[in-house]
């Protein structure tokens, strides 16, 4: 069975990000260096630890989906920095990076035509890539929606921002 148009439009639109809720780029733009390690009161995650944490889901997602011998990492230690670690100025666009970079990959596999997403994963015949971005979208938009609270409550948001509320 052949994965419908309609079907791999949604998908990549869902991989972009947007339409409902604030889309990757808006909540990274102009992320202030001396706030990427900041957290809210009462929570154990900076910026960068949720950056990584998504960074992680989404990189181990795909190599699900594309490396019959990908072994995912221990839950939960693996999927997130340990709450102690902090980041330097190198580390914080390094990770924003690999997210882009993986993200990437995801939007080819889904728009490649030859990519049926609604068959079984072949080492893994339980899933589908359709489902796979459904949790990774999903999950994405999640920690999109943490990362913006965040910088609201660290005080994060350029003063011009349509997103800084009284």
């Amino acid at each position: 069975m052949s994965t419908p148009s309609i079907v791999r439009e949604k998908l990549l639109d869902l991989l972009h990000g947007g339409d409902a809720h604030m889309d990757f780029e808006e909540v990274m733009a102009d992320f202030p260096e001396d706030s990427i390690n900041a957290k809210a009161p009462h929570t154990p995650y900076s910026a960068w630890h949720i950056l990584e944490h998504m960074r992680l889901a989404q990189w181990d997602i795909l190599e699900f989906i594309r490396n019959p011998h990908h072994v995912s990492p221990p839950y939960p230690e693996g999927y997130r920095p340990r709450s102690d670690q902090v980041a330097d100025v190198t580390a914080w666009p390094q990770s924003i990076e690999a997210f882009r970079r993986d993200r990437s990959a995801l939007r080819e596999l889904v728009a490649d035509p030859e990519a049926d997403l609604l068959a079984p994963i072949p080492h893994a015949p339980e899933y589908t890539i359709f489902r796979e971005i459904l949790v990774l979208s999903d999950h994405t938009a999640y920690h999109i929606g943490e990362l913006a609270l965040l910088r609201q409550v660290i005080d994060a948001w350029p003063q011009d921002s349509p997103y800084l509320t009284g």
